[in-house]
């Protein structure tokens, strides 16, 4: 038998409905079912010959179950590898090099100091930056959001300076600022 497993979070109308859809085929020899993890042994196969992932970018539990998994066979969909090079501002500048259109976009720090570090950790950068001309380059309006991972958190639509100010300190982690515009 093999087993096509949804690891998910939260969320419940789309792993159960991928899981009701794949058992409705009846296909002989495969089942769908929600992943269950009893213990994680390294090196160690899974169950499953398929996991569909929807939630290792909050766990990192789940995201390193998920990598052995694909060491030792299994099929993961949404790669659990990719989240160590997924950075949404490497991406952009990427695409920049490659032609592809994407909005302009910047890289702000963070508000508060990221963890171990200290106001002398960050001795190269300008202080105060040049927020005026930040905004003339992206516009607005504009989407602040974490440079790194997914799933719509920490996401703010800007419309004036005065929202940035607003938003930023509630920022965690690095962010990035992308305008909402054509980019053709």
């Amino acid at each position: 038998m093999k087993k096509i497993g949804v690891l998910f979070g939260k969320e419940r109308s789309f792993p159960y409905g991928v899981i009701e859809r794949i058992n409705s085929k009846q296909i002989e020899s495969v089942a769908a079912e929600p992943v269950s993890i009893n213990k994680v042994m390294q090196g160690e196969a899974s169950d499953y010959a398929v996991i569909i992932d929807r939630i290792s970018q909050d766990v990192p539990f789940y995201r390193a179950y998920l990598k052995n998994a694909a060491l030792r066979g299994t099929a993961v969909i949404n790669n659990p590898f990719w989240w160590s090079a997924d950075e949404k501002f490497f991406n952009n500048c990427l695409a920049t090099q490659i032609d592809v259109p994407v909005p302009k976009t910047v890289l702000l720090p963070s508000y508060e100091l990221p963890t171990d570090t200290s106001n002398e950790s960050f001795t190269n950068l300008a202080y105060p930056m040049d927020w005026q001309g930040i905004f003339d380059y992206v516009g607005f309006p504009a989407y602040m959001k974490p440079f790194a991972g997914g799933g719509w958190k920490n996401v703010y639509k800007l419309n004036s300076l005065e929202e940035f100010y607003q938003k930023h300190p509630e920022t965690e982690q690095l962010v990035m600022l992308a305008a909402r515009r054509n980019c053709v």
